[in-house]
Protein backbone atom coordinates (compact mmCIF):
# COMPACT_ATOMS: atom_id res chain seq x y z
CA UNK A 1 0.00 0.00 0.00
CA UNK A 2 1.05 3.60 -0.98
CA UNK A 3 0.75 6.26 1.37
CA UNK A 4 -1.74 8.38 -0.28
CA UNK A 5 -3.78 5.24 0.11
CA UNK A 6 -2.83 4.41 3.41
CA UNK A 7 -3.61 7.85 4.14
CA UNK A 8 -7.28 7.90 3.03
CA UNK A 9 -7.88 5.18 5.96
CA UNK A 10 -7.56 8.01 8.64
CA UNK A 11 -10.72 10.31 8.74
CA UNK A 12 -8.60 12.77 10.71
CA UNK A 13 -6.77 14.29 8.20
CA UNK A 14 -10.58 15.65 6.29
CA UNK A 15 -9.95 18.81 8.36
CA UNK A 16 -6.80 18.29 11.15
CA UNK A 17 -3.26 17.61 11.46
CA UNK A 18 -2.26 14.21 13.45
CA UNK A 19 1.45 14.83 14.41
CA UNK A 20 0.87 12.48 17.94
CA UNK A 21 1.21 8.79 17.21
CA UNK A 22 4.32 8.92 19.66
CA UNK A 23 1.45 9.34 21.90
CA UNK A 24 -2.08 7.39 20.38
CA UNK A 25 -2.00 6.36 16.56
CA UNK A 26 -4.44 8.10 14.70
CA UNK A 27 -8.47 6.37 14.51
CA UNK A 28 -8.70 4.01 11.27
CA UNK A 29 -11.90 3.35 9.55
CA UNK A 30 -10.59 -0.31 9.74
CA UNK A 31 -10.71 0.01 13.43
CA UNK A 32 -13.82 1.73 13.23
CA UNK A 33 -15.55 -0.99 11.24
CA UNK A 34 -13.54 -3.38 14.31
CA UNK A 35 -15.38 -1.57 16.92
CA UNK A 36 -18.76 -2.12 15.58
CA UNK A 37 -18.18 -5.36 15.12
CA UNK A 38 -16.98 -6.07 18.44
CA UNK A 39 -20.28 -4.53 19.64
CA UNK A 40 -22.50 -6.36 17.03
CA UNK A 41 -20.83 -9.59 18.52
CA UNK A 42 -21.62 -8.29 22.22
CA UNK A 43 -25.08 -7.66 21.15
CA UNK A 44 -26.42 -10.30 18.94
CA UNK A 45 -24.69 -13.88 20.53
CA UNK A 46 -24.11 -12.23 23.87
CA UNK A 47 -21.15 -14.11 24.97
CA UNK A 48 -18.83 -14.54 22.00
CA UNK A 49 -16.37 -16.21 23.29
CA UNK A 50 -14.90 -18.39 20.37
CA UNK A 51 -14.77 -15.76 18.06
CA UNK A 52 -13.36 -13.01 20.81
CA UNK A 53 -10.71 -15.36 21.20
CA UNK A 54 -10.02 -15.60 17.49
CA UNK A 55 -9.65 -11.97 17.65
CA UNK A 56 -7.16 -11.84 20.56
CA UNK A 57 -4.72 -14.85 18.38
CA UNK A 58 -5.80 -12.38 15.39
CA UNK A 59 -3.86 -9.11 16.62
CA UNK A 60 -1.03 -12.27 18.35
CA UNK A 61 -0.53 -13.30 14.79
CA UNK A 62 -0.17 -9.69 13.13
CA UNK A 63 2.82 -8.51 15.90
CA UNK A 64 4.43 -11.66 15.30
CA UNK A 65 4.31 -10.66 11.10
CA UNK A 66 4.94 -7.21 11.82
CA UNK A 67 8.37 -7.93 13.98
CA UNK A 68 9.16 -11.77 11.44
CA UNK A 69 8.54 -13.43 14.88
CA UNK A 70 6.40 -16.79 15.57
CA UNK A 71 3.01 -16.35 17.06
CA UNK A 72 3.80 -18.71 19.66
CA UNK A 73 6.75 -16.80 20.94
CA UNK A 74 4.38 -13.81 21.80
CA UNK A 75 2.92 -12.82 24.99
CA UNK A 76 -0.98 -11.22 24.71
CA UNK A 77 -0.02 -8.46 28.14
CA UNK A 78 -2.32 -5.81 29.52
CA UNK A 79 0.74 -3.11 28.73
CA UNK A 80 4.26 -2.81 28.20
CA UNK A 81 4.93 -2.70 31.93
CA UNK A 82 3.04 -5.97 32.26
CA UNK A 83 5.57 -7.21 29.71
CA UNK A 84 8.48 -5.49 32.00
CA UNK A 85 7.82 -7.30 34.65
CA UNK A 86 7.49 -11.03 33.52
CA UNK A 87 10.91 -9.95 32.29
CA UNK A 88 12.03 -8.82 35.47
CA UNK A 89 10.39 -11.86 37.24
CA UNK A 90 12.48 -14.02 34.43
CA UNK A 91 16.04 -13.13 35.84
CA UNK A 92 17.67 -14.41 38.60
CA UNK A 93 19.76 -11.65 40.32
CA UNK A 94 21.15 -13.78 43.20
CA UNK A 95 23.93 -15.98 41.03
CA UNK A 96 26.65 -13.67 40.76
CA UNK A 97 24.48 -11.57 37.67
CA UNK A 98 22.64 -8.65 39.59
CA UNK A 99 22.76 -5.83 37.60
CA UNK A 100 20.13 -4.07 35.42
CA UNK A 101 21.86 -1.71 32.68
CA UNK A 102 19.23 0.90 31.77
CA UNK A 103 19.35 4.88 30.71
CA UNK A 104 18.25 8.27 31.68
CA UNK A 105 16.06 8.47 27.96
CA UNK A 106 14.16 4.77 29.25
CA UNK A 107 10.39 5.54 29.60
CA UNK A 108 9.66 5.60 33.41
CA UNK A 109 7.33 3.17 33.32
CA UNK A 110 9.84 0.72 32.67
CA UNK A 111 12.52 1.96 34.78
CA UNK A 112 10.21 2.01 37.37
CA UNK A 113 9.82 -1.97 37.03
CA UNK A 114 13.48 -2.39 36.95
CA UNK A 115 13.88 -0.43 40.02
CA UNK A 116 10.88 -2.38 41.68
CA UNK A 117 13.27 -5.67 41.11
CA UNK A 118 15.50 -4.09 43.75
CA UNK A 119 14.38 -6.26 46.44
CA UNK A 120 14.84 -9.30 44.67
CA UNK A 121 17.97 -8.29 44.29
CA UNK A 122 18.75 -6.53 41.05
CA UNK A 123 21.14 -3.47 41.03
CA UNK A 124 20.14 -0.73 38.60
CA UNK A 125 22.82 1.02 36.70
CA UNK A 126 21.49 4.05 34.72
CA UNK A 127 23.76 5.14 31.79
CA UNK A 128 23.73 8.76 31.35
CA UNK A 129 21.98 11.05 29.07
CA UNK A 130 23.66 13.75 27.02
CA UNK A 131 22.23 16.45 24.88
CA UNK A 132 19.23 14.12 24.21
CA UNK A 133 21.68 11.43 23.25
CA UNK A 134 23.01 8.30 24.96
CA UNK A 135 26.48 7.68 23.71
CA UNK A 136 27.20 3.73 22.85
CA UNK A 137 30.35 3.91 24.01
CA UNK A 138 28.75 4.68 27.66
CA UNK A 139 26.55 1.69 27.18
CA UNK A 140 29.03 -0.66 26.48
CA UNK A 141 31.19 0.68 29.47
CA UNK A 142 28.57 -0.27 31.44
CA UNK A 143 28.08 -3.60 30.26
CA UNK A 144 30.29 -6.60 32.52
CA UNK A 145 30.05 -10.09 33.95
CA UNK A 146 27.95 -9.11 36.50
CA UNK A 147 25.36 -8.06 34.78
CA UNK A 148 21.97 -10.09 34.09
CA UNK A 149 20.01 -7.51 31.87
CA UNK A 150 20.08 -4.76 29.33
CA UNK A 151 17.67 -2.68 28.70
CA UNK A 152 17.82 -0.35 25.60
CA UNK A 153 14.75 0.97 24.18
CA UNK A 154 14.14 0.68 20.30
CA UNK A 155 13.35 4.88 20.41
CA UNK A 156 13.45 7.17 23.05
CA UNK A 157 10.34 8.43 24.43
CA UNK A 158 11.62 11.62 25.32
CA UNK A 159 12.80 12.93 21.78
CA UNK A 160 12.72 10.57 19.03
CA UNK A 161 16.48 9.09 19.74
CA UNK A 162 17.46 5.97 18.03
CA UNK A 163 19.35 3.27 20.00
CA UNK A 164 21.89 0.91 18.15
CA UNK A 165 20.25 -1.61 19.40
CA UNK A 166 22.11 -4.33 17.91
CA UNK A 167 25.31 -2.95 18.66
CA UNK A 168 24.39 -3.32 21.88
CA UNK A 169 22.95 -6.24 22.21
CA UNK A 170 26.07 -7.85 20.21
CA UNK A 171 28.06 -6.40 23.61
CA UNK A 172 24.97 -7.86 25.73
CA UNK A 173 25.49 -11.32 24.63
CA UNK A 174 29.17 -11.46 24.59
CA UNK A 175 28.93 -10.69 28.47
CA UNK A 176 26.63 -13.17 28.65
CA UNK A 177 23.89 -10.85 29.73
CA UNK A 178 20.18 -10.77 28.39
CA UNK A 179 19.23 -8.20 25.86
CA UNK A 180 15.12 -6.58 26.21
CA UNK A 181 13.86 -4.04 23.86
CA UNK A 182 10.95 -1.40 24.64
CA UNK A 183 9.91 -1.12 20.93
CA UNK A 184 6.75 0.78 21.81
CA UNK A 185 8.27 4.05 20.30
CA UNK A 186 9.16 2.33 17.18
CA UNK A 187 7.48 -0.76 15.61
CA UNK A 188 5.32 -0.60 13.03
CA UNK A 189 7.22 2.40 11.71
CA UNK A 190 10.94 1.01 11.95
CA UNK A 191 11.57 -2.04 10.60
CA UNK A 192 12.12 -4.95 13.54
CA UNK A 193 13.15 -8.13 12.25
CA UNK A 194 13.86 -10.72 15.75
CA UNK A 195 16.07 -13.33 13.89
CA UNK A 196 18.54 -10.29 13.41
CA UNK A 197 17.57 -7.67 16.49
CA UNK A 198 20.01 -9.92 19.08
CA UNK A 199 17.17 -9.10 21.95
CA UNK A 200 16.16 -11.46 23.86
CA UNK A 201 12.72 -9.73 24.68
CA UNK A 202 11.09 -7.49 22.79
CA UNK A 203 7.81 -5.28 24.39
CA UNK A 204 5.59 -3.45 22.11
CA UNK A 205 1.72 -2.44 22.20
CA UNK A 206 -1.19 -1.72 20.10
CA UNK A 207 -1.65 1.80 21.24
CA UNK A 208 0.69 4.19 19.40
CA UNK A 209 2.52 3.42 16.09
CA UNK A 210 0.81 -0.24 15.80
CA UNK A 211 -2.49 2.29 15.22
CA UNK A 212 -4.73 0.75 18.36
CA UNK A 213 -6.44 1.26 21.11
CA UNK A 214 -5.01 1.59 24.43
CA UNK A 215 -5.41 -2.10 26.70
CA UNK A 216 -3.21 -4.54 24.51
CA UNK A 217 0.18 -5.21 24.52
CA UNK A 218 2.63 -7.98 23.28
CA UNK A 219 6.09 -9.81 24.53
CA UNK A 220 8.20 -11.48 22.49
CA UNK A 221 10.52 -13.94 24.15
CA UNK A 222 13.53 -15.43 21.89
CA UNK A 223 12.57 -19.18 21.45
CA UNK A 224 14.67 -21.59 23.51
CA UNK A 225 15.59 -19.05 26.24
CA UNK A 226 16.15 -20.72 29.75
CA UNK A 227 13.61 -18.95 32.77
CA UNK A 228 13.87 -18.55 36.11
CA UNK A 229 11.12 -18.35 38.25
CA UNK A 230 7.90 -19.31 37.27
CA UNK A 231 5.45 -15.95 36.72
CA UNK A 232 4.04 -14.11 39.77
CA UNK A 233 1.71 -12.49 38.07
CA UNK A 234 -0.56 -15.26 36.76
CA UNK A 235 -3.89 -16.18 35.66
CA UNK A 236 -6.31 -18.92 33.25
CA UNK A 237 -4.48 -17.78 30.03
CA UNK A 238 -0.96 -18.66 31.10
CA UNK A 239 -2.25 -22.25 31.23
CA UNK A 240 -1.33 -25.00 29.14
CA UNK A 241 -4.93 -25.25 28.35
CA UNK A 242 -7.17 -22.40 29.76
CA UNK A 243 -10.04 -24.09 29.25
CA UNK A 244 -9.54 -27.23 31.25
CA UNK A 245 -10.42 -24.85 34.51
CA UNK A 246 -8.59 -26.75 37.08
CA UNK A 247 -8.39 -24.47 39.86
CA UNK A 248 -6.00 -27.02 41.82
CA UNK A 249 -3.36 -27.10 39.14
CA UNK A 250 -0.63 -24.30 38.38
CA UNK A 251 1.00 -25.55 34.96
CA UNK A 252 2.42 -23.13 32.66
CA UNK A 253 2.46 -23.20 28.81
CA UNK A 254 5.08 -24.08 27.21
CA UNK A 255 5.94 -21.24 24.81
CA UNK A 256 5.41 -17.62 25.27
CA UNK A 257 1.69 -17.89 26.93
CA UNK A 258 3.27 -18.63 30.46
CA UNK A 259 3.37 -15.06 30.87
CA UNK A 260 -0.14 -14.10 30.18
CA UNK A 261 -2.19 -13.51 33.05
CA UNK A 262 -6.10 -13.06 32.94
CA UNK A 263 -8.54 -12.28 30.08
CA UNK A 264 -7.35 -10.37 27.76
CA UNK A 265 -8.80 -6.90 26.56
CA UNK A 266 -11.46 -8.03 24.08
CA UNK A 267 -11.96 -4.41 22.44
CA UNK A 268 -8.36 -3.60 22.70
CA UNK A 269 -7.52 -7.18 20.48
CA UNK A 270 -10.52 -5.94 17.76
CA UNK A 271 -8.65 -2.46 17.12
CA UNK A 272 -5.15 -3.79 17.52
CA UNK A 273 -5.75 -6.73 14.69
CA UNK A 274 -7.31 -4.31 12.80
CA UNK A 275 -4.83 -1.78 12.90
CA UNK A 276 -1.84 -3.73 12.42
CA UNK A 277 -3.84 -5.34 9.19
CA UNK A 278 -3.47 -2.00 7.81
CA UNK A 279 0.48 -1.89 8.97
CA UNK A 280 1.04 -5.28 7.44
CA UNK A 281 -0.14 -4.42 4.10
CA UNK A 282 2.30 -1.91 4.09
CA UNK A 283 6.54 -2.53 3.13
CA UNK A 284 7.76 -1.04 6.59
CA UNK A 285 11.43 -0.16 4.75
CA UNK A 286 9.52 1.82 2.48
CA UNK A 287 7.39 3.36 5.83
CA UNK A 288 10.81 4.64 7.34
CA UNK A 289 11.92 6.08 4.33
CA UNK A 290 9.07 8.39 3.49
CA UNK A 291 9.10 9.39 7.16
CA UNK A 292 12.67 10.04 7.26
CA UNK A 293 12.67 12.27 4.61
CA UNK A 294 9.68 14.19 5.87
CA UNK A 295 11.23 14.34 9.44
CA UNK A 296 14.25 15.81 7.41
CA UNK A 297 12.32 18.87 6.10
CA UNK A 298 10.40 19.44 9.19
CA UNK A 299 13.42 19.34 11.16
CA UNK A 300 15.05 22.05 8.73
CA UNK A 301 12.27 23.94 8.52
CA UNK A 302 11.49 24.10 12.34
CA UNK A 303 14.99 25.27 12.33
CA UNK A 304 14.94 28.04 10.12
CA UNK A 305 12.05 28.96 12.23
CA UNK A 306 14.77 29.82 15.15
CA UNK A 307 13.19 26.52 16.92
CA UNK A 308 16.41 24.96 18.86
CA UNK A 309 15.80 20.82 18.58
CA UNK A 310 15.72 18.80 21.37
CA UNK A 311 15.37 15.27 18.83
CA UNK A 312 18.86 14.02 17.57
CA UNK A 313 19.37 16.12 14.39
CA UNK A 314 21.07 13.21 12.23
CA UNK A 315 19.16 10.86 10.25
CA UNK A 316 20.94 8.04 11.95
CA UNK A 317 19.97 8.57 15.29
CA UNK A 318 16.44 10.01 14.90
CA UNK A 319 13.26 7.74 14.85
CA UNK A 320 10.05 9.32 13.89
CA UNK A 321 10.01 12.22 15.88
CA UNK A 322 10.72 15.74 15.57
CA UNK A 323 11.27 17.14 19.07
CA UNK A 324 11.62 21.27 20.19
CA UNK A 325 12.34 22.57 23.22
CA UNK A 326 9.66 24.85 23.94
CA UNK A 327 9.22 28.13 27.02
CA UNK A 328 5.80 26.43 27.60
CA UNK A 329 4.73 23.36 25.95
CA UNK A 330 1.64 23.38 27.22
CA UNK A 331 0.96 26.43 25.97
CA UNK A 332 2.07 25.74 22.37
CA UNK A 333 0.59 22.60 22.32
CA UNK A 334 -2.98 24.41 23.09
CA UNK A 335 -1.92 26.78 20.65
CA UNK A 336 -2.14 24.19 17.61
CA UNK A 337 -4.57 22.07 18.74
CA UNK A 338 -7.30 25.35 18.56
CA UNK A 339 -6.19 25.39 15.06
CA UNK A 340 -6.65 21.45 14.18
CA UNK A 341 -2.36 20.36 14.81
CA UNK A 342 -2.10 17.25 17.20
CA UNK A 343 0.55 17.38 19.24
CA UNK A 344 2.51 16.02 22.05
CA UNK A 345 3.89 18.11 24.91
CA UNK A 346 6.51 16.66 27.27
CA UNK A 347 7.83 18.68 29.80
CA UNK A 348 9.84 21.68 27.94
CA UNK A 349 9.53 19.93 24.56
CA UNK A 350 7.01 19.43 22.14
CA UNK A 351 7.16 15.83 20.30
CA UNK A 352 5.83 15.69 16.69
CA UNK A 353 5.69 12.03 15.46
CA UNK A 354 4.87 11.08 12.41
CA UNK A 355 3.68 8.03 10.66
CA UNK A 356 3.14 6.72 7.29
CA UNK A 357 -0.01 8.96 6.88
CA UNK A 358 1.54 12.34 6.83
CA UNK A 359 2.63 13.95 3.99
CA UNK A 360 4.12 17.14 3.06
CA UNK A 361 0.93 19.33 3.64
CA UNK A 362 0.85 18.98 6.94
CA UNK A 363 4.87 19.82 7.38
CA UNK A 364 4.23 23.08 5.71
CA UNK A 365 0.66 23.78 7.76
CA UNK A 366 2.73 22.93 11.37
CA UNK A 367 5.57 24.91 10.44
CA UNK A 368 3.15 27.67 9.39
CA UNK A 369 1.34 27.74 12.63
CA UNK A 370 4.84 27.28 14.42
CA UNK A 371 5.96 30.65 12.83
CA UNK A 372 2.52 32.26 13.55
CA UNK A 373 3.11 31.67 17.47
CA UNK A 374 6.64 32.78 17.57
CA UNK A 375 5.47 35.79 15.96
CA UNK A 376 2.28 36.32 18.49
CA UNK A 377 4.50 35.74 21.60
CA UNK A 378 6.91 38.67 20.82
CA UNK A 379 4.14 41.41 20.15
Amino acid sequence: MKAEAFRKHFPIFRDSVHLCSCSEGALSDRVIVAMSEFMTSWRTQAAPWESWMEEVDRARQQFARLIRADEKDVAVVSCASEGAFHVAWDQDFTKGRSVIVTNDLEFPSVAHVWLAARPRGADVRFVMQHNGVVALEDYINAINERVALVSVPLVSYANGFRFPVEDIAKVAHKYGARVVVDAYQGAGVIPIDVNTLHADYVISGSLKYLLGSPGMAFLWVRPGIVHGEDPALTGWFARSNPFAFTPRVLDYAADARRFQTGTPAIPAAFAAAAGMSLINETDVHHVFTHISALADTLQERVQAEGYHLYSPDQRDQRGPQVTVWADNAEHLSDYLRKRNIFVSPRGKAVRMSLHFYNNEEDIEQVVRTLADYRNSTRD
